[in-house]
């Protein structure tokens, strides 16, 4: 069996292609969001508090929120955007037949600020570049012929 993709693969590389790209996006700014919000935790301590007994926005510590703790919501939402980056993560892997280290350093991206920014424009150029000689082995040749 060859190494690299499938020409049958290529429909579902494009949308995981695409999905990977957005969900790198939204899980790399809630991951600075974290890393914000845990430096207000463990630096400051305080929680980011929404609608709270201290005005719509505020840096309340921990014992006393009322409202929404936003930090936790930041943890939660960052959580499950990194599952599905993970999944997309998986998905390009087994389609392009990555290396296992590849697949790491790309799953890497969803816990290493700003990584998955330099990734998210990586990555697609990589995966257009592997995909480009079974695109170009399957458009006709359009040479024009004369009767």
């Amino acid at each position: 069996m060859p190494l690299g993709p499938r020409k049958a693969d290529v429909p579902r590389i494009r949308r995981t292609l695409a999905v990977y790209k957005v969900s790198s996006i939204i899980t790399g700014t809630f991951l600075l969001l974290l890393c914000l919000m845990m430096v207000l935790r463990y630096g400051v301590g305080v929680d980011i508090e929404l609608a709270g007994a201290y005005g719509f926005l505020a840096l309340t510590p921990k014992e006393l929120i009322t409202g929404i703790n936003l930090s936790m919501f930041i943890l939660i939402v960052h959580g499950w955007l990194y599952v599905l980056y993970l999944a997309c993560d998986f998905l390009l892997w087994r389609y392009l037949r990555f290396s296992f280290a590849r697949f790491v350093v790309i799953a890497l991206g969803g816990v290493i600020p700003f990584l998955s920014f330099f990734l998210e424009r990586r990555v697609p150029r990589d995966v257009e570049e592997r995909l480009r000689p079974l695109v170009d082995a399957e458009a006709p040749d359009l040479v024009e012929t004369r009767p």
